[in-house]
């Protein structure tokens, strides 16, 4: 008789348990702001190919979290922003995309590059996030690229900075978009010449 007095009494605390943290209104992604067209068809035996990893990150990065550079030795993070993936693989669809659409290249998952004499694109996403005291979205990309037929290995950094309203998420968003897709940009110009 008593455990069900006991459970009845615990009902109402039930609803003040909260296992994680609640969620922000929406999710924020990457919209490319160059595709390939819905029906091109693309073949690897017919056009040079590319094979684009998802870069590596800094542990500030390898979260959903958008972060602030708050000053040069610490970092905070955008309240109620977050991503609807990890940045890196965000970054590295709008790369592909942009790389397919601006160079022809015929871009390949890392499983169907076997066999395959594609280039190879990896490199590091160092910022992807707002800087405070500049009031700037910030996407740094440290590209490392073997193009097909080579052994050596091309290095450079690409970077664009973006003003932004306010370091909230809306204006994150949009202004990570716009650097992200400044960058890609450049780099399907590097890669493609």
């Amino acid at each position: 008789m008593k455990t069900p007095l006991i459970l009845i009494a615990m009902l109402p605390l039930a609803g003040c348990i909260s296992f994680g943290a609640k969620p922000p209104p929406s999710l924020l992604t990457l919209t490319s702001s160059s595709q390939v067209p819905v029906g091109q068809n693309q073949d690897s035996a017919t056009a040079r190919s590319i094979t684009i990893q998802v870069p590596t990150t800094p542990l500030a990065l390898a979260t959903a979290r958008v972060p602030v550079q708050a000053t040069p030795t610490s970092i905070a993070y955008v309240p109620d922003a977050q991503w609807s993936e990890p940045p890196a693989r965000l970054f590295a669809r709008l790369s592909a995309d942009t790389i397919a659409a601006r160079t022809g290249l015929v871009v390949l998952s890392t499983v169907q590059s076997v066999g395959d004499p594609s280039a190879q694109l990896a490199g590091e996403l160092r910022n992807f996030g707002l800087d405070a005291g500049t009031r700037e979205a910030v996407v740094t990309f440290d590209a490392s690229l073997t193009r097909a037929g080579k052994t050596s290995v091309e290095k450079r950094r690409f970077e664009a900075r973006v003003p932004v309203a306010a370091i909230d998420a809306p204006s994150a968003a949009a202004g990570i978009n716009q650097a992200a897709n400044q960058v890609a940009t450049q780099l399907a110009d590097w890669i493609g010449r």
